[in-house]
């Protein structure tokens, strides 16, 4: 290889993620109905219109990702869409997501659907969501119509996104509905989502064998803030079992470790994953805090001096990528990077991300890890959550008044790489020239 570019295998999917609620509107749900509750939402909007999916805008934005040489886009299917009815299917609505996954196939895309991502039916919430053991098997069984109706379509099914983010920001912190604050009651939502996912594997195979079933895990670097002291690294080990630990064990070893359980064998749970979906955004420092008896004597904070993008949304930390792909060979799976961006108005930060991050990856990979693709969050401005659109993670602008799209710097730079597979130095020099020394240093290229 030219000590001047950087390859990515030719087989390497290249795309980007989604879900339904943040780009598809008119929609009913737990969320639908909570951000429309004055100050939930940061900027007073809300979802139901954002990229207006369902009203057939879909296709404006496959042809955009078409565009951009992309060869992958997961997305998620509206369980509240599909089944809006405790036990009764919408036809139509299932007939629209077989419009969608047929116009990605069309353009070349192949899709990868998760099937959960933060969002429940409203006769779902109203029998307590995710804390009634019940949600199991209602997604057991949605899983089974998922893969009944679509598998002919789908090869690569999420069950669950980020069940560790969803439980802390929904039920410890209090961010999102249903706003609890509990820690056992994370815990049991935590364990429930858990076993769902498990369910979810076995009834996704039972009809479509060959699938290739995962989640998508959000994992973060959790580093002492004084590497020295040993009360530190304790308190960074307990953030990092509580948080990536919880989540990453239960489908590779079948048991539910404690705080989840006491080490409790999960039937039929041992090795419940076809994949790895990996998550990442950012990592915290962490330090033991006698005065947090809350929060278990441990204080999360993000690195003094450090890169940050917008307020609140912590350090970028391209490393952090790299040293979590590294752990995850120990799985033995494949692994996709599910979701990993930034947010960032004005398209500043996110050529510079784009390419600091695409390097730690293909750095892992160089090393060995099996990793099989990239998804960037996200493909088009959308609304994220309970910023609304204040903050922005698209590689594609979208104006609110008006509907139009518009690509960013951003999104060619990606477009170029997705189309040759190879990060070359003439790149690097036109989008981030600071960069180019730091990726092909002079003395490697003479």
């Amino acid at each position: 290889m030219p000590l001047d570019m950087l390859r990515f295998p030719a087989d390497f999917l290249w795309g980007t993620a989604t879900s339904a609620h943040q780009v598809e509107g008119q929609l009913a749900n737990d969320w639908s109905e909570w951000e429309r509750i004055p100050g939930k939402v940061k900027d007073g909007s809300n979802s139901a219109r954002s990229c207006e999916w369902w009203a057939g805008r879909y296709e404006q934005d496959f042809d955009l990702a078409r565009a951009m040489n992309q060869n992958a886009l997961r997305l998620s299917i509206e369980w509240s869409r599909i089944e809006p009815t405790q036990g009764l299917w919408d036809g139509e609505a299932v007939a629209r997501y077989r419009e969608m996954l047929m116009a990605l196939r069309e353009r070349g895309i192949e899709p990868m659907v998760t099937l959960f991502h933060f969002t429940s039916p409203l006769w779902l919430a109203e029998q307590g969501g995710w804390e009634n053991e019940a949600a199991i098997g209602y997604f057991e069984r949605f899983a089974a119509k998922a893969a009944e109706e679509l598998g002919d379509l789908v090869g690569l099914w999420c069950t669950i996104n980020e069940p560790n983010v969803y439980a802390v920001y929904s039920y410890l912190l209090g961010l999102w509905p249903p706003q609890k604050r509990n820690l056992l009651t994370t815990l049991r939502v935590l364990r429930h989502q858990i076993l769902a996912h498990v369910c979810a594997y076995r009834a996704i195979h039972e009809r479509q064998p060959d699938a290739r079933v995962g989640l998508a895990q959000s994992l973060r670097v959790f580093d002492p803030f004084r590497p020295h002291s040993s009360l530190d690294r304790w308190a960074a080990r307990l953030q990092d079992h509580l948080f990536n630990e919880l989540v990453l064990q239960p489908p590779a070893s079948g048991v539910l470790p404690f705080p989840l359980g006491f080490n409790t064998a999960l039937p039929g749970g041992a090795d419940a994953q076809d994949f790895i979906g990996l998550n990442y955004y950012s990592r915290d420092m962490v330090s033991f805090d006698i005065g947090q008896p809350g929060l278990l004597f441990t204080r999360r904070f993000a690195k003094p001096g450090a890169d940050f993008s917008m307020e609140g949304w912590g350090e970028i930390y391209p490393d952090g990528l790299y040293r979590l792909l590294k752990r995850l060979k120990q799985y033995d799976k494949p692994i996709y990077i599910t979701e990993t961006g930034v947010p960032d108005n004005n398209d500043a930060l996110r050529p510079r991300f784009l390419l600091t991050h695409l390097t730690a990856a293909l750095r892992a990979l160089q090393e060995g890890v099996p990793l099989k693709g990239f998804y960037f969050w996200s493909l088009v401005d959308n609304f994220e959550w309970a910023d609304g659109f204040a903050a922005r993670f698209g590689l594609v602008h979208l104006d609110l008044d008006s509907g139009q799209r518009m690509c960013k710097r951003s999104a060619e730079l990606y477009g170029e790489v997705c189309r040759t597979g190879v990060i070359s130095r003439e790149v690097v020099e036109r989008y981030v020239p600071e960069l180019t020394e730091q990726l092909f240093p002079s003395d490697e290229s003479d």
